[in-house]
């Protein structure tokens, strides 16, 4: 099987607040697929998240939106360098993320992280498979 698409749905207060914090970490905005309701931003080709309004997401589910105290999922996102990790997860602080955790760094792979303005969870990664430990 090969998947063509990917699409991660997630709930969201405010569309306008996060549309305007994705573009500012230089996502950009699948229009056709984004209104009042909903924001798509695309990762990259054919890899998309739906942030949806609260009570849009949920008629997609009859589970309770979670809290933002709670944690259901992290996502992560591969980078092509650390200089990268590290200018996203800063522009994401800068307006109005919060730093998950310290940055780790493990020689071949380095991570940075945050969380968004709704408490989703974001990994940002940079990993250089050539340098990866064999053993």
């Amino acid at each position: 099987m090969k998947v063509s698409q990917t699409y991660v749905n997630l709930p969201v207060k405010d569309v306008q607040k996060t549309r305007d914090f994705w573009n500012k970490l230089g996502f950009a905005i699948n229009e056709p697929f984004s209104d009042d309701k909903a924001v798509c931003v695309m990762i990259k080709e054919d890899t998309y998240i739906m942030f949806l309004k609260d009570d849009y997401f949920q008629t997609f589910s009859n589970k309770p939106v979670p809290k933002g105290d709670t944690s259901e999922v992290l996502l992560a996102l591969g980078l092509n360098s650390r200089e990268e990790v590290d200018r996203i997860v800063n522009s994401a602080v800068e307006n109005g993320a919060t730093q998950h955790e310290e940055p780790q760094d493990y020689g071949w792979m380095y991570q940075n992280s945050f969380w968004d303005l709704d408490g989703h969870g974001w990994n940002m990664t940079y990993a250089d498979m050539s340098q990866m430990p064999t053993e």
